[in-house]
């Protein structure tokens, strides 16, 4: 892909060949959108200026990406965007890549809203350990009279939110905070949502080279067990939660039990905490309800 010669079309079909024959799981789409951000392209001109010759600078940059595509690094840290529930988040090196089954805890935080509230209350909102800001700004975008706030120990992290929360015209109602979990803050709160740590942590080394090598690993890290996160947060959130509110928390496979287990510990209702799957059918969300007046 070096030569001037090559075409746009020439240039996607054999960095296709090159992404299948080294075993990555969609060869085509990071092709696409590779040569798509090496090219200020979109996909109209991907399509219509097919004939085009790459430049030797279109080369090179194109170049340089497959590079680190073959190495494992994500299609979405390459780019440094990537989106979530229809929003462009910008990431960075503090933050995870915000993954499809987490919408599932959107969905699970917006039925329960719908159940219980009006989307158009004034509600409030925590979003502890909230990274890019994925969850809290894919709930306010739905909600248009809420404020959220994000907490995260990392600052990194809370700029990275911040930005994306300017950039999507939702920095008027957001604030961040740097503490663990909801260590600094005080209720009452309409709705706690988490996606906490919960890879057990002899589990780390065994991820695939995109979570592991590209991920920041306290984001990863559950400790033992995978539940250090949960037995910190679950206590925190209900104290924050007004009666009848919900908490709603991203789990890792097999985890949904023993997560429901340590909601109802912490007073948590027992028949008002429900297991919600992602897509695949693996139990993802666990949603607990604080006991009404």
């Amino acid at each position: 892909m070096s030569d001037a010669a090559v075409n746009i079309d020439q240039a996607r079909r054999a960095l296709t060949t090159r992404f299948a024959a080294a075993g990555l799981d969609s060869p085509e789409l990071d092709a696409r959108m590779l040569i798509e951000a090496a090219l200020h392209l979109d996909l109209t001109a991907l399509i219509t200026q097919g004939a085009r010759s790459l430049t030797a600078d279109d080369a090179t940059r194109l170049e340089a990406a497959a590079q680190r595509r073959l190495a494992g690094e994500p299609v979405a840290r390459i780019l440094g965007i990537k989106e979530f529930w229809g929003l462009q988040l910008r990431l960075s090196a503090d933050t995870l890549v915000p993954r499809p089954d987490t919408e599932t805890v959107v969905e699970a935080a917006l039925d329960h809203i719908r159940g219980t509230r009006s989307v158009n209350d004034p509600l409030r909102i925590a979003d502890l350990g909230t990274g890019s800001g994925a969850i809290l700004l894919a709930l306010l975008s739905e909600l248009p009279e809420a404020f959220g706030i994000g907490t995260d120990i990392s600052i990194g992290a809370l700029r990275t939110a911040r930005d994306n929360a300017v950039a999507l015209g939702l920095g008027g109602r957001t604030a961040f905070v740097a503490c663990s979990y909801a260590a600094a803050l005080s209720g009452p709160f309409d709705l706690v949502v988490s996606n906490p740590p919960y890879i057990r942590r002899d589990d780390i080394a065994g991820l695939g080279i995109e979570v592991r090598a590209h991920d920041p690993a306290r984001a990863l890290d559950g400790g033992a067990d995978g539940l250090d996160a949960y037995r910190a947060l679950i206590p925190q959130a209900i104290g924050l939660l007004r009666p009848g509110r919900a908490l709603v928390v991203e789990v890792g496979e097999g985890q949904a039990g023993d997560v429901e287990g340590l909601m109802t510990e912490a007073g948590f209702t027992a028949d008002l905490t429900t297991i919600r799957a992602d897509l695949a059918g693996i139990p993802r969300v666990v949603l607990g309800r604080k006991k009404p007046i």
